[in-house]
């Protein structure tokens, strides 16, 4: 990641027009009078962000937004949730990233429009200055380490069964601080721990990029920085383009799909992820055909080796910070209350059912929507939905291709039937 900057330098961004997405540098480069400023990519509002460890690749155009390729180089519209662009090294070989805000605009404007009116009855105001007093700030100022009792009350179901262990990998592993390794806040600025307590209150999407990252076989895509209140991460096609594809993609996708929720509850950090919903644009795929987690926003974390240590109580907990990505009517879920099987009973009751049914000839088809129909039994008890789940997997194992389409496990899968 492109080293901790300050926000004060990011004032104006020119653009210049390119070609096509893949374009070398020796495309005539021509300066248009078009800029624009903090306000869209929300530096204005730092440091109620997310951070800036990649503004400098958007002012060296080193990212650039897809709309940017067009004669007239307008922003794409500042209400849309996540934007298509691509992203360069050395400015000679371009790739497709996805740029993203943690919330929609307007929900980023309610939630600043309540940061002000909690202190006030106006609607405008210093937010830094508002959120910097507030008693949970304070805490977090004096505190070394980040504990359970700091993170009380936010929203995400990422932190409502928060263990020491998990906090700590936030802390260690947080990428928009140059000096990450220590489970202590030492490397921390002030500046740091707003931007840090921010982004946990919003989403914790990021987060779980950075701390579960896919260069160690995480199923999330790559986080690549952030700049105000966007983030820049791999980008990926939503699951529900394929719903109409052939039936050998389509078992290839469910089979992958299959073996992430799987991995979601056994894996080596033993962690429990759990999604509280799902639907087509949770997932992705990559353009070598591999899939991944494309939206964590929705997963909670459970840690199977030191459990919760937030009481039901303490969850119930409310303050500001427990507002900024809802209007605080969230319903409260009990850790108690999370099941093991309840992965497979979402993808099992609401995505693979799109993507396999009439897919295949009978007795072929007749046999998946069995194993479906038990897989997505809610009144089956965990072990029997597991067995379902595990057996589709395997049946849907010699009904995949091995061809180049497939590049995230081709050739290997010509000399070894693992893949």
């Amino acid at each position: 990641l492109a080293p901790r900057l300050s926000p004060d330098p990011f004032l104006t961004l020119s653009c210049s027009p390119l070609s096509e997405a893949t374009t070398s540098p020796t495309v005539p480069h021509v300066k248009p009078s078009y800029s624009f400023g903090r306000t869209f990519l929300g530096l204005d509002k730092c440091n109620a962000c997310i951070g800036t460890s990649i503004c400098k690749k958007f002012f060296k155009e080193e990212i650039r937004f897809d709309s940017w390729l067009s004669p007239h180089l307008k922003l794409p519209p500042n209400y849309l949730l996540s934007y298509s662009g691509n992203y360069t090294d050395d400015a000679k070989s371009w790739r497709l990233v996805d740029i993203t805000r943690l919330t929609t605009k307007y929900q980023h404007d309610q939630a600043d429009k309540r940061i002000c009116t909690s202190v006030s009855n106006t609607k405008a105001c210093s937010i830094e200055r508002v959120l910097r007093k507030t008693e949970r700030f304070q805490k977090w100022l004096k505190a070394k380490r980040l504990t359970p009792d700091l993170v009380q009350g936010l929203p995400s179901p990422m932190l409502r069964c928060p263990s020491q262990r998990l906090l700590d990998r936030i802390v260690r592993r947080y990428a928009e601080v140059p000096d990450a390794g220590s489970i202590y806040m030492d490397h921390l600025t002030d500046r740091d721990k707003l931007r840090l307590l921010y982004t946990l209150s919003v989403n914790t999407h990021p987060i779980l990029l950075q701390i579960f990252p896919d260069v160690e076989g995480w199923p999330f895509p790559r986080y690549l920085g952030s700049c105000g209140r966007l983030i820049v991460s791999a980008s990926t096609r939503s699951l529900r383009e394929f719903y109409s594809s052939s039936p050998d993609v389509a078992a290839d996708l469910a089979f992958q799909l299959l073996s992430v929720v799987s991995s979601m509850g056994n894996n080596d950090l033993n962690y429990l992820f759990y999604f509280i919903r799902v639907d087509a644009s949770t997932f992705g795929i990559f353009n070598n055909g591999h899939l991944f987690i494309r939206d964590a926003s929705t997963l909670g974390i459970i840690d199977k080796q030191e459990g919760s240590q937030l009481t039901d109580g303490q969850q119930e907990y409310r303050d500001i910070f427990s507002c900024l990505a809802s209007d605080c009517q969230s319903t409260f879920l009990s850790c108690k209350t999370v099941r093991e099987n309840q992965n497979f009973i979402m993808v099992c009751q609401e995505i693979l059912p799109k993507l396999l049914k009439g897919k295949f000839l009978q007795p072929v088809q007749e046999k998946i929507d069995s194993f479906l129909r038990r897989c997505a039994n809610s009144f089956l008890d965990s072990q029997e939905v597991s067995d379902a789940a595990a057996k589709l997997t395997e049946f849907l194992r010699p009904l995949r291709s091995c061809d180049s389409r497939f590049a995230y496990r081709y050739p290997d899968c010509k000399y070894n039937d693992k893949y």
